[in-house]
């Protein structure tokens, strides 16, 4: 304790010439103390409030930069003058050399040959361990350090190695290290984007798909610090313990909430820690709709970590690639790579994911009570192939595809368009491909498709895709059927504009609508949720002109057909129809957001609170509305707006919405919907709704809503995360 209250008097009792110093260093502007901070890490807290005294008394002479331009060790070197002269390097710069236009810092860095372009795949198919590990080497004198390491690894794992290009020394230590490691990948980069952007060339390459997780370190030296080597021994012992590691990867594993795993004292939280990095992070959540995740920094630091699909998912999707990585010339903050570092944090924080440290890793906590769905459904749109009807509205061969297509970005950031991947711009008269969607969703835990039935007094449309599917017994697609009685207008919103096809409601109109029905409820694959009943839901029964009777009516045709009592459904929609609707009318009732869930203190543009964007926002001519995705998704959990919802109600939650394919400067859009917020919502939802759920069930809105991205299908933009999110919650959880 004396000893440390002493180093502290020293600190602030600076001698007469330090004192001297102190004050031309503050008075010249030349000391960034953000800077000094965020390149020097393990600063202990009390010299992090004073930091240029930390500078004067130890860091210069250790080789600390007073900010990125100022190099001490280069100084010295490029002026030995200065060394002669006894002068601090930094002083002496700024008494005398910056007037003579010293150099302050090595020009360039090593420079390298170019690596040789390559382009990578990976067999999505091949055999895996459950985990990988991905070493980048900068500095080859260190491999015989990290051969040692992996070597003694007790898990089983798969190895990924980049190795930064230096010609023939780099491929006799590729050739060293395959001796080695026969079945490792190995992988020759440019020195570009510090460790980061090997990493990311790999994950964008799908060298990390389909593993629980992965470990990521490199040969880190700093050499602006003076205990690099024991930094980095600390990084990789916290992540690969010499013992008991199988134990430490399971906890992490099976830790649910864990987004990344770091060793202790790695996990840096608080403004302080910015250094020169955060308009740059700012920039790369942007990316994904996520600008508030900067607000609160916490990050895995020293870029060494395990981390989780659904965060390496959210990665790829920032789109990074090597022409948005800077040059290297020495940098130690500031760059792209530093940014990144801090952005991974914000993608845990949107996902609820958490950054666990070593020590953290396996404890028993409180778990949150998590309950899981008995019973989960998915909107479905069936209009993904042409009819006469739109050829004639919107063009020959128009299909929403045209749409998802043709939007356009409306602001920095905006996720569109978002286009399909694995599936490709199907056609749904196809029943192969209803098929592979059923797949997908089934491993992903839906139980079944919701599939829009347009009926429109005896008039029939896109109605090609479950006919076709009848045709078809050997397909599996379990459905069930939710008449969209609401008319067509030119406006997609079925509430204005020009009326494109009529829902009229004649006289016995509810005897034609249950025919057309049955075809699809004696089909095996047609749903009984509840084990008996075959489900039918009504998307706006408040259309109706008398829904008492024209329900009622029904129920009896559906019986005199021998369907026998069916388990009838309706939206809970958030503008009022034509005609009440009373709520035990119907056996349940489907929460569909966003319908009746955005209220005016969740506009981010267009609404009461005017432009709460920023940086964000939208380029002049946009005339529509943007909303808080996560305001709403908190909402969907509070008492008040619960108690609003009908009895019986389903839960539901929605992917996202953003209707700009369709309306285009007019749009609606859910700005910040993405995996993360998606695993955030639904993780709420069941902790705080699925037990007071209709049959504990949930709905979610939607499968393949392209037009309005509300969508689960693969997409270009997020893969399957959206799939994974689900399979975990649903199968996995």
């Amino acid at each position: 304790m004396l000893r440390r209250l002493q180093k502290a008097v020293r600190t602030l009792v600076l001698r007469p010439s330090e004192w001297a110093y102190l004050w031309q260093a503050k008075t010249s502007g030349m000391f960034d103390a953000t800077f000094y901070r965020g390149a020097n890490p393990a600063l202990h807290p009390f010299y992090r409030l004073f930091p240029l005294h930390h500078f004067i008394l130890l860091g210069e002479g250790a080789g600390m930069q007073p900010n990125p331009e100022f190099s001490p060790e280069s100084y010295l070197r490029l002026n030995p003058d200065v060394a002669e002269s006894g002068m601090r390097p930094f002083r002496h710069f700024l008494s005398r050399g910056r007037k003579e236009g010293r150099l302050t810092r090595t020009a360039a860095v090593d420079r390298f040959p170019d690596c040789p372009e390559q382009v990578l795949r990976f067999d999505p198919h091949r055999k895996r361990a459950p985990v990988a590990v991905v070493v980048h080497v900068y500095y080859p004198d260190l491999w015989a350090e990290f051969y040692a390491r992996l070597k003694a690894l007790e898990i089983d794992y798969d190895l990924y190695i980049t190795v930064t290009w230096r010609g023939a020394e780099t491929d006799g230590l590729a050739a060293e290290i395959s001796a080695d490691f026969p079945k490792s990948t190995i992988v020759p980069v440019a020195n570009k984007g510090r460790d980061i952007l090997p990493f990311v060339t790999l994950l964008n390459a799908g060298a990390f798909d389909g593993y629980r997780a992965v470990c990521k370190i490199h040969t880190k030296k700093s050499p602006h610090r003076n205990d690099g080597a024991k930094w980095r021994q600390h990084l990789i012992d916290g992540i690969l313990p010499p013992e008991g590691l199988a134990a430490k990867l399971d906890g992490f594993l099976t830790d649910a909430d864990a987004g990344f795993w770091v060793a202790d004292g790695q996990h840096f939280k608080g403004a302080q820690w910015w250094g020169s990095n955060r308009e740059k992070t700012v920039m790369l959540l942007r990316r994904l709709e996520l600008d508030g995740a900067a607000d609160d920094l916490s990050f895995p630091a020293g870029s060494m970590y395990w981390v989780k699909p659904l965060m390496l998912g959210m990665i790829r999707a920032l789109r990074l690639d090597s022409t948005v990585f800077e040059a290297e010339t020495g940098q130690v903050d500031g760059t792209l790579a530093h940014a990144f570092e801090r952005a991974i944090g914000g993608l845990a924080l949107a996902a609820g994911m958490a950054v666990r440290q070593s020590s953290e890793i396996g404890r028993k906590a409180v778990a949150r009570q998590l309950a899981k769905p008995n019973y989960t459904s998915a909107f479905y749109l069936p209009q993904f192939h042409p009819i006469a009807e739109n050829d004639a509205w919107w063009g020959a061969g128009y299909t929403e595809w045209r749409a998802a297509l043709g939007a356009q970005s409306m602001y920095p950031g905006h996720l569109q368009p978002m286009l399909p991947a694995d599936l490709g711009y199907y056609d749904l008269r196809a029943p192969e491909v209803m098929g592979q969607q059923a797949e997908l969703a089934v491993q992903a835990g839906i139980d079944a498709f919701c599939v829009y039935h347009y009926w429109f007094d005896g008039k029939r449309v896109l109605e090609t895709p479950l006919d076709n599917l009848l045709k078809r017994p050997d397909v599996a697609f379990p459905f069930y059927l939710c008449w969209a009685n609401e008319s067509w207008r030119r406006n997609w919103d079925g509430l204005s504009g020009e009326v494109l096809l009529d829902q009229s409601y004649c006289e016995g109109f509810e005897d034609g609508l249950v025919k057309s029905t049955l075809p699809y409820m004696r089909d095996d694959r047609y749903q009984r949720p509840d084990g008996t009943r075959p489900r039918f839901v009504i998307y706006r029964p408040e259309d109706m002109p008398d829904p008492v009777r024209n329900i009622e009516r029904m129920r009896k045709a559906w019986r005199q057909a021998g369907i026998g009592e069916v388990e009838l459904g309706a939206v809970s929609f958030h503008v009022k129809g034509k005609s009440e609707v009373a709520q035990d009318l119907f056996d349940f009732w489907v929460e569909m957001p966003p319908h009746g869930l955005v209220k005016g203190e969740d506009f981010l543009y267009g609404g009461p609170l005017g432009n709460q964007m920023g940086g964000s926002t939208p380029a002049d001519g946009f005339g529509g509305l943007i909303y808080d995705y996560n305001a709403v998704a908190r909402r969907s959990v509070k008492p008040a707006y619960r108690r609003q919802l009908p009895n019986n109600t389903i839960a539901g939650i929605m992917p996202g919405w953003d209707n700009t394919a369709r309306r285009g400067p007019k749009a609606h859009i859910a700005h910040g919907a993405n995996p993360a917020s998606f695993r955030q919502w639904l993780r709420s939802v069941q902790e705080h709704r699925l037990n007071d759920s209709y049959r504990g069930e949930l709905f979610i809105n939607a499968w393949n809503e392209w037009a309005e991205k509300a969508v689960l299908e693969p997409s270009e933009t997020f893969g399957r995360l959206y799939l994974d999110v689900l399979k975990e919650t649903l199968r996995d959880g």
